[in-house]
């Protein structure tokens, strides 16, 4: 059984930060309370985050990158439901943000290879992980109420992954 009060201590030093500056991070500052649909926000930031950044980085850099971003994703996302008095509110969108580049995982590539032009993955790639976040099949509903922050982000990493698995096969 997972004792979350174990692992949340490993998030103290979030706790020692503002609480505006959790919310803001958790909330991507305005984006996440902009418009009817604050997840296909966070998922077009982290889908820009994506494009500037995993290109161009080093397959190394890139693995830490997403490491390090799940990590401080579960850290802000635990803590600022907890200052928030929420759990997983629809305008906390750090957890688009940093489950986006998951779906793109070697399909551009791939893509490339079998000449798919750039941007058929990455529309369907988009579109693909808004379905499958907003409807959760697979079992990614189940993940969700896992505890604290690590609910919050671990189904957006499930559809993330099963959409890249999904990428890989069209392309």
């Amino acid at each position: 059984m997972l004792n979350w009060e174990k692992y949340r201590r490993k998030f103290d030093w979030v706790n020692r930060l503002p609480a505006w500056m959790i919310v803001n991070v958790s909330t991507l500052g305005p984006i996440g309370r902009l418009g009817r649909a604050p997840g296909t926000n966070g998922s077009a930031m982290g889908m820009i985050y994506f494009f500037l950044v995993y290109p161009h980085a080093p397959p190394l850099v890139a693995a830490a990158l997403l490491l390090a971003s799940v990590y401080l994703a579960v850290a802000f996302c635990d803590a600022a439901e907890i200052r928030l008095g929420q759990s997983d509110p629809g305008y906390m969108i750090l957890d688009e943000f940093v489950a986006m580049p998951f779906c793109f995982l070697g399909v551009f590539p791939e893509a490339r290879a079998h000449g798919w032009p750039w941007w058929f993955p990455a529309l369907f790639g988009f579109v693909l992980f808004r379905y499958l976040d907003i409807r959760k099949p697979f079992g990614i509903y189940s993940l969700q109420k896992l505890p604290g922050g690590l609910g919050v982000v671990a189904d957006d990493l499930a559809a993330a992954l099963a959409t890249c698995v999904l990428l890989h096969l069209i392309v």
